[in-house]
């Protein structure tokens, strides 16, 4: 899927133009609660072409001397991320030494740039733009984030400016139809795909040369997607999977490794091309906030997620240290706590077989079709038994529930008032089927929807 990074400094418009373009998908679709940095990574799409926003104003330092350095660190490592940018400048204020700046290092790209003059609302400031012609990026683009007056046209060029084919919809691989009633559940189709992700330094490399290096298992390297991920096929020890490796793990950038941002924009593409994601933690460092944000956006892009703690072996133990680790990592990642978590220490080869293993399960558990008749002859009595709570005198009354053709769980339960289910009545019927069938490690969504 294309990433396109809006750039530019502080107040021009950018969160308001990320907000339009992810705000038109519905927001049902994403009852995920993260972090604050989630809301600058979403999803879109145009005309029929999916693509990813990243608003990498986001993850500037805006504070004291640290902000001119690091908003053109952050241009810099949209140049070398994205596939194409957008540089926001501000009508209002008009050309700035900063946005010319920015406008030297976008020159020296081979990347597709659109120069988006922002809070165009009268025609007098449409004579102004003109000035922004010397920042030499050709065309301007004249919008108004806040009304859209503008957005279509440039929308059109962006899509234009894609590789051919990226971000269409197209048949994805290891996605399976749903089953009828009377079929069986033997056939996983494809292959996984396994992405290793996880904040600089955490063992990823390391995990990566153990498994495809000593033990030369490699078979092919296929022709990956955009910005250079490279599908390899993994087959040993009875396991096949394909790894999804970007260039963050296999060589250093251009920039250095303890930029978050840099991390993220690494991480998205492993996660968006990948069935599970493998997390690895640092064990030395704890479970911190840049590890809820990648989690955050395994969920969103509704990824099967194995948590693998590294560098175990450098942890000094007392009776309950192993415990108490993984309940603070469960407390952090509520309320999603079904994930599976393993202690490892790759240096030492520990239980490296077990996370692939793990991984591989949660893939088979992701694909997992439960037919209609057992679904509803398990959850109704339940529901029977726990119903919904009365809310402004409305009984609601659950009358039937399915599973869609979707690639990952997601249950529609039909009933009289969907509208007065409560959230806490929704993480009960969650817990449930994760109870029931065993959805470790796998998100799931579900909705109510009028009987």
């Amino acid at each position: 899927m294309p990433i396109l990074a809006i750039v530019g400094r502080p107040n021009v418009g950018k969160s308001t133009l990320f907000n339009r373009l992810v705000g038109r998908r519905d927001a049902i679709t994403d009852i995920t609660s993260g972090v604050t940095r989630d809301r600058h990574y979403g999803k879109s799409d145009w005309n029929g072409v999916d693509f990813s926003v990243i608003d990498t104003g986001g993850y500037v330092d805006q504070s004291g001397d640290l902000f001119e350095k690091e908003i053109k660190k952050q241009v810099n490592l949209a140049v070398e991320e994205a596939d194409s940018i957008l540089f926001m400048v501000d009508a209002r204020e008009g050309l700035t030494g900063m946005d010319e700046d920015v406008a030297v290092i976008l020159r020296r790209s081979k990347k597709p740039i659109f120069l988006v003059v922002n809070k165009v609302d009268t025609n007098k400031q449409i004579n102004d733009i003109s000035e922004f012609y010397k920042l030499g990026l050709g065309e301007i683009y004249s919008t108004s984030a806040v009304s859209g007056s503008g957005t279509g046209d440039l929308l059109d060029a962006v899509v234009a400016s894609f590789p051919v084919g990226a971000g269409h919809a197209q048949p994805l691989q290891g996605h399976v139809r749903p089953l009828q009633d009377d079929e069986s559940d033997e056939e996983i189709p494809e292959i996984p795909r396994i992405a290793i992700v996880g904040r600089p330094n955490a063992g990823k490399s390391s995990l990566v040369n153990l498994l495809l290096g000593n033990d030369r298992t490699i078979v092919t390297p296929i022709a990956g997607t955009t910005r250079d991920s490279i599908h390899t096929t993994y087959n040993s020890f009875g396991l096949e999977f394909q790894l999804i490796d970007t260039a963050g793990i296999r060589k250093k950038g251009k920039v250095k490794e303890d930029i978050e941002f840099y991390s993220v924009m690494r991480a998205i593409g492993s996660i968006e091309n990948s069935d599970v994601c493998i997390l690895m933690v640092d064990a030395e460092r704890g479970f911190e906030s840049q590890d809820i944000n990648i989690f955050s956006l395994i969920q969103k892009n509704h990824k099967g997620v194995v948590i693998l703690v590294n560098k175990w072996d450098l942890i000094e133990k007392e009776t309950n240290t192993h415990k108490d680790f993984e309940e603070m990592i469960r407390e952090r990642l509520a309320p999603f706590k079904d994930v599976p978590i393993l202690f490892t220490s790759v240096i030492q080869k520990q239980r490296i077989l077990k996370a692939v293993e793990t991984a591989i399960a949660v893939y088979k558990r992701k694909s997992k079709r439960i037919p209609t008749r057992e679904l509803n002859d398990i959850m109704l009595p339940i529901i029977e038994q726990h119903p919904p709570p009365k809310v402004k005198d409305k009984l609601v009354k659950i009358k039937f529930v399915t599973q869609l053709p979707k690639h990952y769980p997601i249950f529609v339960f039909y009933c009289n008032h969907p509208q007065y289910v409560r959230e806490s009545y929704q993480r009960f019927l969650e817990n449930k089927l994760r109870e029931k069938f065993d959805f470790t490690g796998v998100p799931i969504e579900i909705f109510f929807r009028q009987k």
